[in-house]
């Protein structure tokens, strides 16, 4: 047998330190300073209104009343939330809906992540609280093409059945049909597009078929500038409020769901739209989705197809 080999060098040639440089050694660099991000805001309800700012104002609206829950519920100012408080309004939140509890702490935990990232709050206490998963409930609220039809068809006002017909044929949200002015429509051949201010303050064109342009065409304004849907009360832009309203109605009318709402109709134009064969992207290019996601969750809301039709029984 060999004998082992004393030598613990392993390497053939001598690995050798280099020698130290010519001239005096340069002193070492000074430390990096630590980066300090100054506070940004000066109490809470400061910190709050940067938080918000540039929100519309519906999101305005429910993150305030979400957060109002939270003040009252956790009795002391921002810095001084603990882990435990979090908790406890996370326990608090248990008799409610899980997308409502979803809702809340999702606002919470955005306003505590802002206000560390801006340096006025050491900690992010938010951070270690986890969302409850929500049930998908976008199946419940996708109307039938016969229920949209009729809903349609029982609408007499003009300026109404204008209104109902594009949040379907156009799939707009509530905001961009409450926005068009005159100038955003633009006649196209036999029909024509409207130029849509969206969400994100996204700008899209929404071409439409000729019997939803000719609805609109009717009430297109003289001035440019002018609303397109104008309220009987003082000829200013319908509010959102009133299009609710007017959507319930048509609803009610049509026998409908209580729960039916102009979102709604956005569903529904867009299940619609993929059942009879519309690329997804081409939706959703017209409707605004920020994602192909958020579009392909209507065909999974709706599949045209499953394994279960495959089954003997």
């Amino acid at each position: 047998m060999a004998e082992p080999n004393p030598d613990p060098n392993p390497y053939p040639v001598a690995v050798t330190a280099l020698p130290p440089p010519d001239g005096p050694a340069l002193p070492p660099p000074p430390p990096r300073p630590t980066a300090v991000v100054p506070a940004q805001a000066r109490t809470d309800e400061h910190l709050l209104a940067l938080w918000l700012h540039g929100r519309s104002v519906a999101t305005q609206r429910g993150y305030t009343a979400d957060l109002a829950a939270f003040f009252a519920h956790v009795q002391r100012p921002l810095h001084a939330v603990t882990l435990a408080d979090m908790q406890g309004f996370q326990d608090s939140l248990k008799t409610l809906a899980t997308a409502t509890e979803a809702r809340r702490l999702s606002a919470v935990k955005s306003l505590l992540s802002f206000g560390h990232k801006t340096g006025y709050l050491p900690v992010n206490v938010g951070a270690a609280i986890r969302l409850p998963k929500v049930k998908g409930t976008l199946a419940e609220r996708i109307l039938g093409i016969d229920d949209v039809l009729h809903m349609l068809a029982l609408e007499r006002k003009p300026r109404n059945k204008a209104l109902l017909r594009l949040l379907y044929l156009g799939g707009l949200r509530i905001s961009e049909a409450c926005g068009l002015r005159g100038r955003d429509l633009q006649a196209r051949d036999d029909a024509g597009q409207v130029t849509v201010f969206g969400k994100g303050g996204k700008t899209r064109a929404v071409l439409l078929k000729a019997s939803a342009w000719q609805d609109l065409a009717a009430l297109r304004p003289a001035d440019p500038d002018a609303p397109v849907f104008r309220s009987r009360e003082g000829g200013g832009a319908l509010d959102q409020s009133q299009v609710h309203r007017i959507v319930k109605s048509a609803a009610k009318r049509a026998e409908l769901s209580d729960a039916v709402s102009a979102h709604w109709l956005r569903h529904a134009h867009v299940s619609h739209a993929l059942d009879r064969g519309a690329p997804v992207h081409l939706v959703q290019a017209t409707v605004g989705h920020a994602s192909l996601a958020i579009t392909s969750r209507y065909a999974h809301a709706r599949p045209s197809d499953s394994s279960s039709r495959y089954l003997p029984g």
